[in-house]
C-alpha cells in the first residue's frame, strides 16, 4: 500500500508544504494538473491522523466496513490506519490538509484549562466535524499562508496546529472526535492495539507498518501482540483475512480479484494458495459450488 504521508512529503511540486518538526506537515493542492492520484482507486495508509478541509471537489474514503463521500465545504478527521480512496478523475480536489500525530494531540489536550474526560468506544475511522464559524474561519485564514512567497515561522505553525486541536476540542458538537481524543489520553494500550488490528487486518499492510500504526517498534509490537492474542501476528492476520474472504465469497458476487484486494492479499496466486491450504478447495471452485447450490 502507498504511504500517504510519505507520498505528500516527497512531492513538494504538487503540494505547498509547511513543516513543523519531523512529523507535522500542511499541504494545499488545487490545480487539475497537480493531481497525484491517476487511478480511480488508490489503496493508502498513514501512521498519522490527518484532518482536512475541502475547498472544492469530492472523493470517497472506503474503510473496512463503510464508505464516506466527502465533498465541498466539509471538515473531516481521519484516524491513522489504512483505507481505499476513490478518485473522480474528471474533477479537481482542493484541500487544506494537516497530518497530526497522536503525541501532538495528547500534548495539546493536556494544556486545556478544562480536562477532556469524555471517552466511549463509539467513533469511526472517518469523522465529519461540526462546521462552526470558528473552524471555517480558521481554515480560510490558514489558506492565506499559501499565497505568500515565504514560509511562516515554525513557532507560529506550531501555535496554529495547537489552535486547530483546541478549537475542535472546545466544540461539544464534535462528540465522536472528542471520544477518540479521550481514548488517546486514557485508553489502555492493549485495547488500542486490538482496535487497530480489528479495523485494519483486511488491508495489505506488513508487520512493520502495523508496528508503526501502534507506535511500537517491530519487536515490541510482536511481543505485545503475542501476549494479547496468544498467537504470532502473521498467523493471526492470515486467518482473519481468509475468514474475511470466505464472508465475501458467501455474501457477495465480487470477483476473485476483488476479493483478493479487499481481503489484504498481495496477489491472486497468494490468495488462492493460502485459501486452498486452509479450506482444501480453491476459491474459484468454492465460488462455483456456491453458485450451483443457489
Amino acid at each position: 500500500m502507498m504511504n500517504f504521508y510519505e507520498r505528500v512529503l516527497q512531492n513538494p511540486n504538487y503540494y505547498r508544504q509547511f513543516n513543523c518538526g519531523d512529523s507535522l506537515i500542511t499541504a494545499f493542492n488545487c490545480p487539475l494538473e497537480a493531481r497525484m492520484m491517476k487511478t480511480h482507486f488508490a489503496d493508502l495508509w498513514t501512521k498519522y491522523n490527518y484532518l482536512f478541509y475541502v475547498v472544492e471537489g469530492r472523493k470517497v474514503w472506503h474503510t473496512a466496513n463503510q464508505a464516506y463521500e466527502i465533498g465541498r465545504d466539509t471538515c473531516v478527521f481521519v484516524r491513522k490506519g489504512a483505507w481505499v480512496l476513490e478518485n473522480f478523475l474528471d474533477e479537481g480536489f482542493c484541500v487544506v490538509l494537516f497530518f497530526i500525530p497522536d503525541e501532538f494531540i495528547c500534548d495539546t489536550l493536556k494544556t486545556k484549562s478544562k480536562p477532556l474526560n469524555v471517552h466511549t468506544n463509539k467513533y469511526e475511522p472517518v469523522m465529519i466535524l461540526d462546521k462552526s464559524d470558528t473552524l471555517s474561519g480558521f481554515f480560510h485564514s490558514f489558506s492565506n499562508y499559501f499565497s505568500d512567497n515565504y514560509d511562516p515561522d515554525r513557532s507560529l505553525l506550531e501555535l496554529k496546529f495547537k489552535e486547530l486541536i483546541l478549537t475542535i476540542a472546545d466544540n461539544p458538537q464534535n462528540a465522536e472526535l472528542l471520544s477518540y481524543f479521550g481514548s488517546l489520553l486514557h485508553e489502555p494500550q492493549h485495547i488500542s492495539l486490538q482496535r487497530l488490528m480489528d479495523e485494519n487486518y483486511c488491508f495489505n499492510l506488513g508487520l512493520e507498518q502495523y508496528a508503526q500504526l501502534s507506535n511500537r517498534s517491530l519487536s515490541t509490537f510482536k511481543r505485545d501482540f503475542q501476549k494479547l492474542y496468544g498467537i504470532a501476528p502473521g498467523k493471526w492476520l492470515l486467518e482473519q483475512r481468509l475468514n474475511h474472504a470466505i464472508r465475501l465469497l458467501n455474501d457477495t458476487q465480487k470477483s476473485i480479484g476483488d476479493i483478493t484486494f479487499l481481503s489484504g492479499f498481495e496477489s491472486i496466486s497468494h490468495f488462492s494458495r493460502s485459501f486452498k491450504q486452509r479450506f482444501g478447495i480453491a476459491p474459484s471452485a468454492f465460488k462455483q459450488e456456491r453458485v450451483v447450490a443457489i
